[in-house]
C-alpha cells in the first residue's frame, strides 16, 4: 500500500483477496464507491481523478473508493459475475455496506446488477452515462479496444480511440493513419485476457430482466447526445428501475458528459438526499 504525498487528500492503492484492484481517496466518514468505465479498467493517476470529479467527491466528505475489474477474470466471466465481484469486496473490505455506488459508463453496467442483486451492500446508486444495454456502434469499437488492450497493439488502442470521436465508417483510413504514429505514445505491455472477457461481456449485456428488482434509489445520468447508451434506451432503463431519476446532460455526448463537472455535484446532491425523498421521475 502506498500514502500519497498530499497529506490533505490521501491516497492510498492495493489489491483486495479477490483480486480487485483499489484506490483509496480522501478519509470522509461516507463511503462512496466508483467502477471506472472499460473494457480495461486501470486506477487513476491525480489528473484523471481530478477530470472525473473523483477529488472533489473525496472534499465532498467520502472517502472514495475506485475499484477495477477482478484480475485474472475467468473466460465467460459476465456482467453479473463482475458484479458479484464488487459486492463481495465491499462485503469483505469495506464493512459489509457502502453509502454510494457510482459507475461510470463500462462501471455503470455493473452496477446495475449490484443494485438488482445486492441491494444490502449499497445505499444510493449512480449511474452515469449507462443504461441497460449499449448500442452495437460502440460494442464494436469496444471490442476492438479489447483485443488491442490484450495484445499490447498500441496503434489498434489509439485507432479505436479515435473511433470514439470520428465513428464513421467512411473515416477508417484517416483513424489508422493517425493510429500510426499515435500508438507509440499510449500503447504498453498486453493485458492478457482480462480485456477481450470484459468487451464479450458487453457484447452479450442486457440488464432489463434485472432492473425492476431494484430497490434502492438509482439516479440515471447520461448525455442526449450519447452515441453508447441512447436516449431511448436510457429512458427505458428509467422506466424499467422503480422509482428513478434521469437527468440529461442537453448538448453532451458520452466522453464529454462523463468529464462534466457536472457529474460530482449532482452526485453529492444525489447523495445529501433523505431515503424517504429519493427518485421522483425525469428531470
Amino acid at each position: 500500500m502506498r500514502a500519497s504525498a498530499d497529506s490533505r487528500r490521501p491516497r492510498r492503492t492495493g489489491r483486495f483477496a479477490n483480486g480487485i484492484e483499489y484506490l483509496a481517496l480522501g478519509d470522509g466518514p461516507r463511503t462512496l464507491v466508483w467502477l471506472p468505465g472499460g473494457p480495461g479498467s486501470d486506477l487513476p493517476g491525480p489528473w484523471q481523478a481530478r477530470l472525473t470529479g473523483l477529488e472533489r467527491l473525496a472534499d465532498g466528505g467520502f472517502t472514495v473508493w475506485v475499484l477495477t475489474r477482478r484480475r485474472g477474470m475467468p473466460q465467460g466471466h459476465a456482467i453479473a459475475d463482475m458484479a458479484d465481484d464488487v459486492a463481495a469486496a465491499i462485503e469483505a473490505e469495506l464493512g459489509g455496506h457502502v453509502d454510494v455506488l457510482v459507475g461510470l459508463s463500462y462501471g455503470g453496467m455493473i452496477a446495475q446488477y449490484v443494485a438488482a442483486e445486492h441491494p444490502e451492500r449499497v445505499g444510493r446508486v449512480v449511474l452515469a452515462m449507462a443504461a441497460c444495454e449499449v448500442s452495437p456502434l460502440i460494442t464494436e469499437i469496444d471490442l476492438r479496444l479489447a483485443r488491442a488492450l490484450s495484445t499490447g497493439d498500441g496503434a489498434g488502442i489509439a485507432e479505436a480511440g479515435l473511433a470514439y470521436l470520428i465513428p464513421s465508417e467512411r473515416a477508417r483510413p484517416v483513424r489508422q493513419a493517425l493510429a500510426a504514429v499515435l500508438g507509440r505514445f499510449v500503447g504498453g505491455p498486453a493485458r492478457g485476457a482480462d480485456p477481450m472477457i470484459e468487451g464479450l461481456a458487453e457484447a452479450a449485456f442486457d440488464a432489463r430482466p434485472v432492473l425492476p428488482a431494484v430497490r434502492v434509489p438509482v439516479l440515471l445520468v447520461v448525455g442526449d447526445r450519447d452515441l453508447a447508451f441512447s436516449p431511448a434506451i436510457a429512458e427505458e432503463t428509467a422506466r424499467l428501475i422503480p422509482g428513478a431519476t434521469l437527468r440529461w446532460y442537453r448538448g453532451k455526448g458520452h466522453l464529454r458528459a462523463a468529464s462534466s463537472r457536472r457529474l460530482p455535484r449532482d452526485i453529492l446532491a444525489f447523495a445529501a438526499l433523505d431515503a424517504s425523498a429519493a427518485g421522483g421521475g425525469a428531470t
